[in-house]
Order: C-alpha cells, then structure tokens, then sequence
C-alpha cells in the first residue's frame, strides 16, 4: 500500500465537511488512511450531510472505498475499542494524526491522556512518541477550558488548527471555504495540494 500514512479521527464537533474532504483529498495524494470514528460524530454526519454511514467498521471500510473510488486496503476503519489497530501502539501508528473535526470534548481527553477510547489512544500515541498531531476544533466561543486545554496541547507539539477558513481567496460556496480549511490541513502534513493559491501567487 501507500508509503504515506495518516490516521483521521472524526469527532463530534460540527464540522463533518470537513473531515470528508480531508479524506478525499488524502485517498487522491495516494496516502492511506487509518479511519477512526466516533458514535457522536457519526450523527453528525447524518445531520449535516445526505450520508449515512454504515456503523460496523468492515462495512464502513467498503462504503469509503467505493464512495472515493480508493485502493484496495488504502482505507482501514477501525472501532472505538479496537486495541490491536495499529494507531494503538507507538511501535504500530503512523507519523501523523489529524483529528478533525476535535470536539472539546475529545480535545480535553488528549490534554489529561484519559485514553477511554481508540480516537484518545491514539492521540495519546501521538504525543508521546513526538509525532505530527493536527486537532481541528470547531466551536464558537471558546471558554477559558478548551483555550488552557489548547494552550496545554500545543505545548506537547501538537498544531491547533482551528477550522476558521478565511475570506481573501474570495470563496464563492460554501465547498470553497470547507477547502480552505482542508488545504491548511494538507499543508501541515506536507501533501501537495491545489485547492488553494499560496498567499501571493
């Protein structure tokens, strides 16, 4: 399979655009994706797109595949307790983390290492071994506990990109702004991308 790994965790912070393009953009960079999903933000799937994603892993896995016209094996998913998945061990993860979108919630478990489930796991991986660890929260306003928790994460090394997409590249849908946001992702992973003009070109 790909050289390329990336683990993506999709929580339940609004924000399922996101994580969708992410996954579309990464299948289309030949990267293979390691798919971690929560029960909250499977809802929220249903809730803000006409998606309705099958609940079981291994059918779950087949319907990405086919959705996204992906390689065989280029998606793996795996279930919230699955703690022989490979995310689950430093020995086993790939170098690279994005949990998008992070709700809060999800955000304060990697801050305090609770670990309750895959998705905290393998953040939890992440940080300890030193690896590329991208949280994309996505909510409005912040208190002062998801900012320390913020703040305490970015000091482990992980990057806080909020999904806050800008205005300069004169967005004409709302698919250009989900695209701002992605191509950020992208460029913190150092995968090419073209959904985005670099500032100044």
């Amino acid at each position: 399979m790909a050289e390329r790994r990336v683990t993506l965790a999709v929580t339940g912070a609004s924000g399922a655009q996101y994580a969708l393009r992410l996954l579309e953009c990464l299948v289309q960079a030949e990267v293979q994706v390691l798919f971690l999903i929560s029960q909250a933000a499977q809802l929220v799937v249903v809730t803000e797109t006409e998606l309705q994603l099958p609940p079981k892993p291994q059918a779950l896995e087949q319907f990405l595949t086919e959705r996204y016209q992906a390689k065989p094996g280029q998606i793996r998913v795996y279930g919230k307790q699955d703690w022989m998945s490979p995310v689950a061990s430093g020995s086993g993860a790939p170098s690279a983390m994005v949990v998008c979108p992070c709700s809060t919630g999800t955000l304060s478990a990697i801050a305090t290492g609770a670990s309750n489930n895959l998705i905290e796991r393998a953040a939890d991986v992440a940080l300890k071994e030193r690896r590329q660890l991208i949280l994309v929260p996505r909510e409005s306003p912040y208190s002062t506990i998801h900012l320390e928790n913020m703040l305490t994460l970015s000091r482990m090394g992980a990057v806080i990109l909020p999904a806050s997409p800008g205005f300069y590249h004169q967005p004409q849908s709302i698919d250009d702004l989900v695209d701002f946001v992605v191509a950020r992702i992208l460029s913190q992973l150092g995968i090419e991308q073209t959904l985005l003009k670099r500032w100044g070109e």
